[in-house]
């Protein structure tokens, strides 16, 4: 079971960074292609699309962000950070509203996650930034660690959790408004 477990924490280490770099290509190429087609937004097949699947796809980024973030304090064993539980408190019940909302077919539910969704995103993002700059936080330390500075996990020169937390929030976000903007 122990070499089971050695094997599958770099495996999910690198399925998450891939995912989180996945994300962040959907993000740009939404923009983008959003900014692009602006005024003609509504009659764009891609962005309808996009619109009318959002709240599924939102619901499996907030599941697929939970699911790692209880792999890296559950399984790997990292003691989650104060911003950590913030983000985390921001992103679980989104699982749960967005799994109601698609059971419900109830399209109102992304105000409620985009408020969510941009909390977060700010607090991920500022704790990505303390991690990196590695300035000192009393919010950003763990039982063993002085710092979230000194963290374990960094994939492709960028990817940490706070980065994959952001990616999801960002994403979150991105769905929501274009549901929002058209309304379908």
């Amino acid at each position: 079971m122990e070499n089971n477990m050695t094997n599958l924490i770099p495996t999910a280490n690198q399925i998450l960074s891939l995912l989180t770099i996945i994300g962040q290509v959907i993000s740009i190429l939404i923009l983008v292609y959003f900014l692009i087609y602006k005024k003609q937004a509504a009659t764009k097949p891609l962005l309808n699309n996009i619109s009318q699947n959002s709240i599924a796809l939102a619901f499996v980024v907030a599941l697929i962000a939970t699911l790692g973030s209880l792999f890296y304090s559950e399984i790997v064993g990292l003691v989650p950070c104060k911003l950590c539980w913030f983000q985390r408190i921001l992103m679980y019940p989104q699982v749960i509203l967005l799994g109601l909302a698609l059971w419900k077919k109830d399209k109102n539910i992304v105000d409620y996650s985009l408020v969510l969704s941009l909390i977060g995103a700010v607090i991920a993002g500022y704790h990505y930034f303390l991690q990196m700059t590695a300035i000192p936080s009393p919010f950003c330390r763990t039982a063993g660690l002085e710092s979230c500075s000194n963290f374990g996990i960094i994939n492709y020169g960028y990817i940490t959790i706070p980065m994959m937390a952001l990616t999801a929030f960002l994403m979150i976000t991105i769905f929501s408004l274009i549901k929002k903007s058209n309304k379908i």
